[in-house]
């Protein structure tokens, strides 16, 4: 891509652009509510098969390991798609970028639906996991938009979308399923990935960024701001972990709920609904962040995530302790990761897409490897040893608190005021 240059005006806020404005309470309130569904409805196509696995490994006449595979493969093409294009977000403009984006998920997801062989649906999953970065690029959108002193209440909204999208995914899938095979789920989502990119095109306001560096050298400052800031390595690597049991988490359960417990798809779609309690946290956590008392919740997040794998594993017999520990772990990872996107936008208010991108690779290489290597530990150690698996996860998080803490000693629960807004 070239360089070129970029009107002054582009460093105004969005609002004062083209494309519908956001400035005032009302309008900033609708543009949230459209990033928020915008989100939600994207990121929900990486967890779509997990609850299908049992369903899948039928259809394709594979085993379970094979199968989960499909998870692996979505994790790992979402964080390339991270890593190569949510990078653009600092030098493409914004709602153009997300909405013809969103395009090319919907071509993929149409694929899906109708893929006669695995190897087929594995290439269009990665696809799928690429193009759906554009939960990601939305975010740092709703960052820009925000004024300073509620930037982490609008983040937290906008996150409980995505994070409802998360959680209701299962359940979606799983009652389509029951409804219709578990095809259908994709050609439902390809047309409404078609009908959110004209959302977008139509009530987004245009963001165009001021760089104008070429794409090799903004990949290459993506490098370089992980070197130079050693809070945004810190917080990725901890919710890296924190992501990590819950992928583990979340794609072994659907086995146990069928094996164990003897529930059909749509006892599977009524349990998944228990995760979507966890998304009220964002926007409780986001006002604790403004309020100043980040670094504590993070720290009452990860032992909250210890406490569930602990009532998960024991729990197993019971469907309720089962469902309490998703609930409890789906609790700690969404206030961790408000609180910590709320810390790393900060940090650097020109380069929020490339410093997402880090963030949210890192996040997703660590759910990628968990998904792997839960389909080998759920064999050969079942239930127990994915719970044991999750929660040493989780504890390597809680080791990177205490080892900031002691190094840092009592550092503001945020980020320095020099850095911010």
């Amino acid at each position: 891509m070239g360089t070129r240059t970029t009107p002054a005006t582009s460093t105004a806020p969005a609002a004062a652009r083209p494309g519908g404005p956001a400035g005032s309470p009302r309008s900033l309130r609708w543009v949230t509510i459209t990033l928020a569904f915008a989100c939600g409805a994207s990121v929900a196509n990486l967890y779509y098969a997990q609850p299908l696995l049992s369903l899948i490994s039928h259809a394709f006449n594979v085993g379970q390991g094979t199968a989960t595979t499909v998870v692996t493969v979505t994790q790992v093409g979402y964080a390339l798609g991270l890593a190569l294009l949510l990078p653009l977000g600092d030098l493409l403009e914004n709602r153009r970028l997300a909405s013809r984006t969103l395009l090319l998920t919907a071509v993929a997801l149409a694929v899906a639906a109708f893929a006669p062989n695995l190897w087929i649906f594995l290439a269009v999953s990665a696809m799928v996991g690429v193009t759906s970065v554009v939960a990601q690029i939305l975010i740092p959108l709703a960052a820009h938009l925000a004024p300073p002193e509620s930037r982490g209440k609008v983040v937290g909204q906008v996150t409980s979308g995505l994070l409802l999208g998360v959680m209701l995914a299962r359940s979606v899938s799983s009652f389509a399923a029951a409804a219709w095979g578990w095809r259908s789920i994709y050609a439902i989502s390809a047309v409404m990935m078609l009908l959110t990119s004209l959302a977008l095109a139509k009530l987004l306001p245009v963001r165009q960024p001021v760089h104008t560096a070429r794409y090799g050298a903004l990949l290459a400052s993506v490098v370089r701001l992980g070197r130079s800031e050693p809070v945004l390595i810190r917080r990725a690597l901890t919710q890296a972990c924190l992501f990590g049991a819950f992928t583990a988490y979340w794609t072994a359960v659907s086995y146990e709920l069928i094996g164990r417990h003897h529930l059909s798809q749509t006892g599977v779609a009524v349990f998944a609904l228990v995760g979507a309690a966890g998304a009220a946290s964002a926007p409780v956590a986001g006002r604790l962040g403004d309020a100043g008392h980040g670094t504590t919740v993070r720290a009452c997040a990860l032992v909250l995530g210890l406490v569930s794998m602990l009532v998960a594993g024991l729990g197993v017999s019971n469907l309720f302790a089962l469902a309490l520990g998703g609930v409890l772990l789906d609790f700690a990872v969404q206030s961790h990761q408000v609180l910590s996107q709320r810390d790393i936008y900060a940090l650097r208010p020109d380069a929020r897409a490339r410093i997402n991108s880090l963030y949210m690779t890192s996040v997703f290489l660590g759910g990628a490897a968990s998904s792997a290597a839960t389909g080998a530990v759920l064999a050969a150690w079942g239930w127990s040893g994915v719970t044991v698996m999750a929660g040493a996860l989780i504890a390597v998080g809680l080791v990177i608190w205490i080892a900031e803490r002691m190094t840092w000693g009592r550092a503001p629960d945020t980020v320095p005021q020099a850095l911010a807004d």
